[in-house]
């Protein structure tokens, strides 16, 4: 009896020939030097940060090259798989504005020439290629229990040597055909390993795109490419998958680089080129003087759906991820303030080859200088998208009338110097909590500097002079002339020439009236938010503020 009987024996249905598969699945028809690239996730959970990260590389590398990015659902692990998980990574990559040429669709249907895209119904496929490799004596069925095989590990551990499945402890491998079958026969239980060709001694080669020539040892443990259970492994099915679907470059995490050398081998057996290999350095946190990795366990801020609840726009975490991806990118956005993202010349490159850190302060930066520049018509929509999920009180405060929210968004927006105050929408609320009188707290703490009297006096007359229809300057100079009759200096620069000759400046008397009106000392300009608010709001504030200053 020979490995092809054998291979009959394993595997009954009828399967298709590897031959079959290549002339299903030809390569691509694209211009040389084009990008295949793919992102292939498992429904097991959130969607984590890292993901989002290397998919944002995948998409952009595609994309520039003129190529085609694809999602692969890699879903062998059922055990861990959550419910609507491929619904729920669609939806968030999407949300981000990545989006698959070829893949899957949010509804988990799928389109391309290059289907079906999820792994588990692909295993066809893996079994014709398993059984191509048990005919021609490169794999074969292992019969070892796992007891077995932590007996195994013990005797390595104790003689100090290298723990796995090789050389003279892959003793499955030496059984001969009869054997074998009287095995299987038996109804033991089996995996099936590849046999490998390897030698540690001799060293594998390859150029990673990103950390440039790695050397490591070739791979000779008899590693396991279809479980017990006929599923394949993911170092087998991912191969199979790449080769088929014709990806070009496989960008991943750099936790991949130790098991580079099977993959390679597993492309060598077969007779294929393997696709360019760019491993990205994880995503760090600093904690404690020290770097780690971003973790699902500790870390809230590793899964994606942190950004949707805090409201930070995808603009700003796209923006924020290209800083940490490529170090040319914060000189060329200083260059280029308003371009498109996209346009940037992105290089693998230029990637961190250490590991990025991640710094939510460096973020909310980021995302105050993305959100000044939105027009307060879009910044709506976003507020209206966000609220209405997260915080559904206040969407129905300001959804009521959407045409005010827009004034109040547009003070202070727009022109060379916009303010940079809102790093994430949640923060929308509390700052500007005063335009609405179902949100307000007075809080009418006055400046050391200036006493109760003077305030409520220079309130007092205030309201004998504000008129809702002045326009900016007209209401700055009646500011102004708020200052002599109460001995304030209506110029700052005499003020600090001779302090003591004033009771304080210009400055002081408009704090005055801010804090009447928005309990606040620092806003955004006063007068606009005096014309949103309204003349009933206005008086009627000040002379509540007046009011309790005089108790």
């Amino acid at each position: 009896m020979d490995n092809k009987n054998l291979a009959n024996i394993l595997f009954k249905e009828d399967l298709k020939s590897p031959e079959y598969y290549e002339q299903q699945y030809p390569p691509r028809d694209l211009k040389e030097g084009t990008a295949v690239t793919r992102v292939s996730p498992s429904p097991t959970g959130f969607l984590h940060m890292g993901t989002l990260y290397i998919s944002m590389i995948d998409s952009i590398v595609a994309r520039q090259t003129g190529g085609v990015f694809y999602l692969r659902i890699e879903d062998t692990d059922k055990k861990r798989e959550v419910e609507n998980g491929i619904r729920d990574i669609v939806t968030n990559l999407e949300r981000y504005g990545i989006k698959a040429d070829e893949g899957f669709r949010s509804d988990e249907s799928q389109f391309g020439d290059y289907a079906p895209y999820k792994q588990s119904e692909r295993g066809q496929i893996y079994r014709t290629f398993v059984k191509y490799l048990v005919e021609n004596q490169f794999a074969y069925p292992c019969f070892c229990s796992e007891d077995e095989l932590n007996a195994t590990r013990e005797v390595q551990e104790k003689q100090k040597l290298r723990t796995g499945y090789y050389g003279k402890w892959t003793k499955c491998s030496e059984l001969s055909l009869s054997e074998t079958i009287d095995k299987i026969n038996e109804g033991k239980t089996f995996v099936i390993r590849l046999k490998s060709n390897g030698n540690e001694t001799k060293r594998v080669f390859f150029d990673d795109v990103i950390k440039g020539r790695i050397e490591m040892p070739e791979n000779d443990e008899d590693f396991v490419i279809q479980k017990s259970d006929g599923i394949p492994t993911y170092h087998f099915a991912h191969a199979i998958d790449d080769r088929l679907m014709r990806t070009t470059h496989v960008i991943r995490g750099d936790e991949w680089i130790a098991s580079t050398p099977k993959h390679l081998q597993l492309f060598g057996i077969f007779g294929w080129k393997p696709p360019k290999y760019a491993h990205v350095a994880p995503i760090m946190k600093e904690e404690n003087g020290k770097k780690r990795k971003i973790s699902k366990r500790k870390d809230p801020e590793a899964a994606v759906e942190y950004y949707f609840s805090k409201g930070y726009p995808k603009e700003s975490v796209m923006e924020y991820l290209m800083t940490i991806s490529n170090s040319n990118f914060e000189d060329w956005r200083h260059a280029n303030k308003n371009e498109d993202i996209n346009k940037f010349p992105f290089s693998l490159k230029k990637m961190s080859i250490s590991g990025a850190l991640f710094d939510l302060v460096k973020l909310n930066d980021v995302s105050k200088n993305v959100i000044s520049l939105f027009t307060a018509e879009y910044l709506t929509e976003l507020l209206l998208l966000y609220t209405k999920q997260y915080d559904t009180e206040f969407y129905n405060l300001i959804s009521n009338d959407k045409e005010r929210l827009i004034k109040i968004l547009k003070i202070d927006r727009g022109g060379n110097k916009p303010r940079k105050d809102i790093a994430f929408l949640a923060e929308i609320k509390e700052y500007y909590n005063y335009f609405y009188n179902e949100l307000y707290k007075p809080d009418y703490t006055l400046p050391e500097n200036i006493n109760k009297d003077d305030a409520a006096n220079i309130l007092k007359t205030y309201t004998k002079i504000y008129n809702e229809n002045d326009d900016k300057d007209t209401w700055f100079q009646k500011i102004k002339s708020l200052c002599e009759p109460h001995s304030f200096s209506p110029d700052v620069k005499a003020y600090k020439e001779n302090p003591q000759a004033f009771k304080g400046h210009v400055g002081d008397v408009s704090t005055i009236v801010r804090i009447a009106i928005t309990a606040r000392t620092n806003t955004p300009d006063l007068h606009a938010i005096m014309a949103v608010l309204g003349e009933q709001t206005v008086v009627d504030r000040i002379n509540d503020c007046v009011d309790f200053i005089c108790l």
